[in-house]
């Protein structure tokens, strides 16, 4: 279990809701007779997962607090005293958020009591469901806990035992969360900071002698990341050409091969031929043949190796990072993965071995856990590292472009695995499978490998055939709206422009995109163009994914062809806006500025503009600017300078949602720019000027 961060979203949160039974209500004076505690992960309770302890206060239970618990002298006299119960809760709770009733009362009296034992006392991290109820519900005339059950239809049993009360403030606490997820309350910190502004209710807590309720949002602890594995591709790694064996060879035959190439494996066909789609293969290991032979002996080396091999093969994409290798590797049990490229052919194969240097003493944070979540509470959990893992990497300095394209890695991980989901309720449901081949595409910075912490959803459906509102659409409408639904709860939130296959302008068969496209470059107005350019940024993720590529060369050989819709692309740049004051200060709205609005999207609208006018077939826009450059059609040096810019714009940008997502507040595009040094703002107002120009740098290069 790891432990929660700030981003950590509500429903992933590893929780323990806490309750306990005192001899009083004075908080300084009430000494603990029973404890009731019961674990939250994945948006539900643990299974089990419970802790119901009484404690022997050390002193006589006054008979009115017996008729409220039902707990009396004789029912302790031979139960363990807090010290003991202490240490059990401890162990229990560890790593977890505290989450309760009133729970400042729970922390004010566990607090004394630790201090009477001489026990250490560090306040845990924790949440009250009686806060959290009135920042959801503000209106509500009652927050006690029946009256909190009663709203949200929780039913309590056990009443005023500490088991039964816990378990009402945690279904209390789950119930809430779709409630705190329409205020745009997702996570632990904006939860924490949410909570913090009920000043009276903080001050009710004090005045009683409470312990607050609810802490300020705790900073984030740096963890060891091992940047090799975040900058290596699987490509760069791999051994290629892949050796193949036919189906018909012997294990004698394998062993030998492996014997002379000095390799662990091979794979096998029945065409013995690299280059094939990867379904055609199968896998066979030294582990398989030792196994073979142990289990056969001498009559094994004739066996047929097709009869042996694994399939179907685990695979991995080339341009996947060095660390979604070591986690799937991890999560399967396996030594070897096969690599394909993006069409889905066999291109090579990677090795623990060839992956040993990468775990030399640090961490590999992200894992492969995403590929096996069942839910979409289990997404979240998984979705949940990715902050933290990002800390790590701008602490390490790594080259904020490459976070960018990790982050859009795990986007486009989190997309596939809703459609997944998705394709698997529908058919659980009865609406069957898929009625025609088709591709999930994933649009705009997603796409292009430049997604930030603050990404949304950007995505679009393409089918083989079938019209709109008919059959095929109406079941990809239906699929889209689960996708859509899956990958909000999961903590990537519904596109507020609409971008998502739920909707109909962004879903349907592949003969009706292309004709979108042909209708997209007969366009005459830049307006009439809204959401159109991040298309070309598309990338298929799950799949026919041939189909999506098709439409990708489709539509930039069509927009290519057509000089007057880059020129209304390029038209766009001239609403850029100025970023600077009269006097030459930044023109702030509430200490920030929008990075995005001034700074990312000329840069991106620029060298995707420029690209699609001079077919240039990349998505990144770094690697536009750079093969643009390489055309030599001019403005090499306000393109070198476009580079360096979107790097520092990057740069600074996840160190600001860095720095948001920790505090409570929602990651957004616009940078506090009185936390910035001299240094940094300097460069940025060098690197905003330089972007003023952008649009007639545009035209000039149009015709280059």
């Amino acid at each position: 279990m790891k432990m929660a961060s700030g981003a950590t979203p509500l429903i992933a949160l590893d929780a323990v809701a806490l309750d306990t039974e005192t001899t009083g209500l004075d908080a300084s004076k009430a000494r603990i007779v029973q404890i009731g505690a019961l674990a939250i992960g994945a948006g539900r309770l643990l299974e089990g997962a419970t802790l119901d302890l009484l404690v022997d206060p050390g002193v006589p239970i006054p008979s009115a607090s017996s008729r409220i618990h039902n707990i009396t002298n004789a029912l302790v006299r031979n139960s363990p005293p807090f010290p003991a119960a202490w240490e059990k809760l401890r162990e229990f709770a560890a790593g977890r958020v505290l989450v309760g009733h009133s729970i400042g009362f729970d922390l004010a009296v566990l607090e004394k009591e630790t201090g009477r034992a001489n026990l250490p006392w560090e306040r845990p991290r924790t949440l009250c469901v009686r806060l959290l109820a009135k920042v959801a519900n503000p209106g509500l005339a009652d927050y006690s806990l029946d009256a909190l059950a009663s709203w949200l239809g929780v039913t309590v049993g056990g009443r005023h035992s500490a088991l039964g009360d816990a378990k009402a403030a945690a279904e209390i606490f789950l119930a809430l969360l779709p409630k705190l997820q329409e205020r745009g309350i997702r996570t632990l910190a904006e939860a924490e900071r949410a909570s913090l502004r009920l000043t009276s209710e903080l001050d009710k807590a004090h005045q009683a002698g409470w312990v607050a309720p609810v802490a300020a949002p705790a900073a984030p602890v740096f963890q060891a990341i091992d940047p090799y594995a975040y900058r290596h591709r699987i490509g760069d790694l791999m051994s290629a050409p892949p050796i193949v064996v036919r189906s018909d060879a012997t294990a004698r035959d394998v062993i030998a091969l492996m014997v002379e190439r000095r390799i662990s494996s091979v794979f096998v066909s029945d065409a013995g031929e690299p280059g094939a789609p990867i379904g055609d293969y199968g896998i066979v290991t030294e582990r398989d043949v030792m196994r073979l032979i142990a289990a056969r002996g001498e009559a094994a080396f004739s066996c047929r190796v097709g009869e042996i091999a694994t399939r179907p093969l685990a695979s991995i994409r080339t341009q996947a990072f060095a660390y979604r290798a070591i986690g799937r590797m991890d999560r399967l049990k396996i030594r070897h993965l096969a690599v394909r490229h993006e069409d889905g052919r066999l291109a090579g194969i990677v090795s623990a071995r060839d992956l040993l240097k990468l775990r030399a003493g640090v961490a590999i944070n992200l894992d492969d856990r995403l590929e096996a979540t069942g839910s979409a509470a289990e997404m979240a959990a998984a979705w949940a590292t990715l902050p933290t893992v990002a800390d790590g990497l701008i602490a390490e300095r790594l080259d904020a472009r490459v976070i960018a394209e990790i982050v859009s890695e795990e986007l486009c991980a989190v997309t596939r695995r809703a459609a997944m989901l998705a394709e698997a309720s529908m058919a659980a449901e009865g609406f069957g499978a898929p009625p025609c081949p088709w591709t999930l595409l994933v649009l705009g910075s997603g796409g292009r490998g430049e997604s930030l912490l603050a990404a949304d959803q950007d995505n679009a459906i393409v089918f083989a055939a079938g019209e709109p509102g008919g059959p095929e659409d109406r079941w990809f409408a239906e699929l889209g709206r689960r996708i859509a639904d899956i990958l909000d709860t999961a903590g990537v939130p519904y596109c507020k422009g609409g971008v998502m296959a739920k909707n109909p302008e962004f879903r349907g068969s592949l003969d009706l995109w292309k004709s979108r496209i042909a209708d997209w470059v007969r366009r005459s107005r830049p307006q009439d163009l809204l959401n159109v350019d991040i298309f070309f940024d598309m990338r298929p993720i799950h799949g026919d994914n041939a189909m999506g590529w098709e439409l990708f060369e489709h539509a930039y050989r069509t927009g290519h062809g057509e000089a007057h819709f880059a020129k209304l692309l390029g038209a766009n740049l001239d609403q850029i806006g100025n970023p600077f004051t009269l006097f030459g200060g930044f023109q702030l709205e509430d200490g920030r500025l929008d990075l995005k609005k001034y700074g990312l999207f000329p840069i991106v609208a620029t060298a995707r503009t420029l690209a699609i006018r001079h077919d240039v077939r990349e998505r990144s826009t770094k690697a536009r600017l750079e093969r643009l450059i390489g055309l030599g059609i001019g403005g090499d040096q306000d393109m070198a300078a476009m580079l360096s810019g979107h790097a520092l714009l990057l740069s600074l940008l996840l160190a600001q949602q860095s720095r948001d997502l920790h505090s409570g507040i929602p990651a957004s595009n616009r940078v506090e720019v009185a936390k910035l040094s001299k240094v940094e703002q300097a460069d940025l107002k060098s690197v905003l000027k330089q972007l003023q120009s952008a649009s007639a740098l545009v035209k000039d290069l149009m015709f280059g």
